[in-house]
């Protein structure tokens, strides 16, 4: 059977498939269409903030609502920015430059004002409005980045007059209050309205997983006891990207072992890999630094219990040498990421035990 296979359509699976029927997510998608109605009659778009879990479909929302724009009207500009990937402020406007004019800019020799310029000018003359998702905004913001991104775009017309901008942020850190961190000269333009995005309950998950399966997989291929045991597992991370990862992973064993049937054991094998679907996704956003420390911190927890903060910038090897401040502004990302949990401890100044949230031996593995 090795010119076979059990799926109809593999990519249904993906982390960045868009389904054609959206579920579970209806008063958000409404909420984000409310965004824009003013745009839509020749205005500027209202800003939101896509708060949510990772996994809760932020993203998806935002790309159904995008993908129906630009099949429908000519009046607005949606431009998706995965934070994780356009991580400055150059990359972020790059990416919008990109969608404005169809083709990037130099990549040298080019100053940011330069491309924004170009950006504002285009949409003068243009009279189109644009809107931006900033995907993991929470990311540019623990660089410092955000504010300037969002008051730049959001304040496009007083040099371009005629030029309108809105920006959709979605973010995953739930303690993050953006509201309160931005600068007031920042959030004087920006003025979000909140979008919440609740974990998915187990029918939900299962509802998503049955539809993918219909649509993904040929008839009898994954059973109904099987799916069962999936949706548990999900529901314990959280996350539903790891489900689906996990009936992909599983449908690929049976395919090796040439079934035609999904069995328990593939669905064993599977969770193994997928279960660090959510850590591997997250490793991916981090700069090459902050992996060092995580893999450090990864090392440290197999030799030390409990493990402090100073112990960890004690150990650590970064050239050059970081401040403390710098330093524990790191270990506070992770927290935000649920890479780590970070507890205070009964100390003087900011000691805290730090427990890794992932066996350190795959931490490490995907640092590496």
């Amino acid at each position: 059977m090795s010119d076979q296979t059990l799926f109809r359509n593999i990519d249904v699976f993906e982390i960045d498939y868009v389904p054609e029927f959206f579920n579970y997510r209806e008063s958000q998608l409404d909420d984000l269409a409310y965004q824009i109605r003013p745009a839509l009659e020749g205005g500027r778009a209202l800003s939101a903030i896509c708060r949510g879990l990772p996994g809760t479909g932020k993203t998806t929302s935002v790309l159904r609502i995008f993908a129906e724009l630009e099949q429908t009207t000519k009046k607005i500009l949606p431009v998706y920015v995965n934070c994780q990937t356009d991580r400055t402020k150059y990359m972020v406007y790059s990416r919008i430059y990109a969608t404005v004019h169809g083709h990037t800019p130099a990549r040298t020799g080019v100053s940011i004002k330069s491309v924004m310029d170009a950006i504002g000018g285009a949409l003068q003359r243009q009279g189109k409005s644009l809107i931006v998702c900033l995907d993991d905004a929470n990311l540019l913001h623990y660089n410092n980045m955000l504010g300037d991104v969002i008051n730049t775009l959001l304040r496009l017309h007083q040099d371009y007059p005629g030029a309108r901008a809105a920006v959709f942020a979605t973010v995953s850190d739930m303690d993050l209050d953006l509201a309160s961190d931005l600068s007031r000269w920042v959030t004087s333009p920006f003025r979000p309205s909140e979008i919440y995005f609740p974990p998915y309950d187990a029918e939900e998950i299962r509802g998503i997983l049955r539809d993918r399966i219909r649509i993904g997989l040929y008839p009898g291929v994954f059973p109904a006891a099987i799916l069962d045991r999936i949706v548990e597992q999900t529901m314990e991370s959280g996350d539903v990207r790891v489900g689906l990862d996990q009936v992909k992973r599983a449908v690929l064993n049976a395919e090796c072992a040439a079934r035609t049937e999904v069995i328990e054991e593939d669905v064993v094998t599977a969770y193994e890999q997928s279960k660090h679907v959510h850590l591997a996704y997250t490793i991916r956003a981090l700069s090459a630094d902050e992996r060092l420390l995580l893999q450090k911190i990864a090392e440290l927890s197999k030799e030390q219990q409990p493990l402090i903060s100073g112990a960890i910038y004690a150990g650590a090897n970064s050239k050059p040498k970081v401040s403390y401040t710098a330093f524990f502004k790191r270990l506070r990302k992770f927290d935000a990421l649920r890479l780590i949990d970070l507890n205070r401890i009964q100390s003087r100044g900011r000691t805290s035990e730090v427990v890794l949230r992932y066996e350190p031996e795959k931490v490490a593995q995907i640092c590496g």
